[in-house]
């Protein structure tokens, strides 16, 4: 069977961003039903609320990276849902560079949000969507994670690491049926990048929810999103490391 045929149940884990509102309301205009999962439970509610208003099957869950018995209300939810699972993971955190080297001990906070937490509800997840045969993960990483900057090297390293998480997933996935897209966006109008100074190219929460369904729909393995960032990126990964560390970008 075709899966466009089938019911889709969309989990977004970190719904409460600006870019997962954008890709809920894009999968919702699509009729698929959704899982609005994060830490404020009020405001999820809200958006299950406007989304269920406009004719969408919502409901908002508890999801925390840092909890690991918040996961599993969620697996069985999804369990229970007819047709093909999938989720998209909008998880991270980004305290200031300079926090951290004042504090290390946010370093902790970062890789749970940014990578273990969203690793470990796949990992969960995982099992279902081979049962099924079907089922599409989208993770979102960062430009970050592709090099090491002084300005934020911690938060690009647990994004590194999540990415490479997302490549052997694919692998796992690919083989049952299942796609893993994996998103790297460059700068985004979100609450996470509100007043760091520097940015250019700011793209809005729509475009790239626009770019992430057009991958799902496409199975694309890895996207940027504005696309350009591609090739910037690939300029910041050719510049030589003994030219590259003594630059501030």
């Amino acid at each position: 069977m075709n899966n466009a045929d089938q019911p889709q149940c969309w989990i977004i884990l970190g719904a409460t961003s600006s870019m997962a509102r954008a890709f809920a309301q894009a999968v919702a205009d699509r009729r698929a039903s959704v899982v609005l999962a994060g830490r404020d439970m009020e405001d999820l509610r809200r958006s299950a609320s406007d989304l269920s208003l406009r004719g969408t099957e919502a409901v908002a869950m508890k999801f925390d990276a840092r909890d690991l018995t918040t996961f599993e209300p969620i697996i069985d939810y999804a369990a229970k849902q007819e047709g093909v699972i999938n989720a998209a993971v909008f998880v991270g955190s980004m305290p200031d560079q300079a926090s951290i080297d004042a504090d290390p001990a946010l370093i902790e906070g970062v890789v749970l949000d940014s990578h273990i937490g969203p690793a470990g509800f796949l990992t969960m997840l995982a099992s279902l969507i081979e049962e099924r045969g079907a089922g599409t993960v989208v993770g979102v990483g960062s430009v970050a994670g592709d090099r090491g900057r002084i300005g934020n090297y911690v938060y690009g390293s647990a994004k590194a690491g999540f990415t490479t998480y997302l490549s052997g997933l694919r692998n796992r996935l690919t083989r049952a049926g299942g796609h893993v897209v994996t998103v790297k966006p460059g700068f985004v109008d979100t609450a996470m990048t509100w007043g760091i100074e520097g940015m250019f190219l700011v793209a809005s929460p729509q475009k790239v929810a626009a770019d992430i369904l057009k991958a799902v729909d496409k199975q694309k393995n890895v996207i940027y999103t504005p696309f350009f960032w591609r090739y910037i990126m690939l300029v910041i990964r050719s510049i030589p490391e003994f030219i590259f560390k003594k630059m501030s970008i």
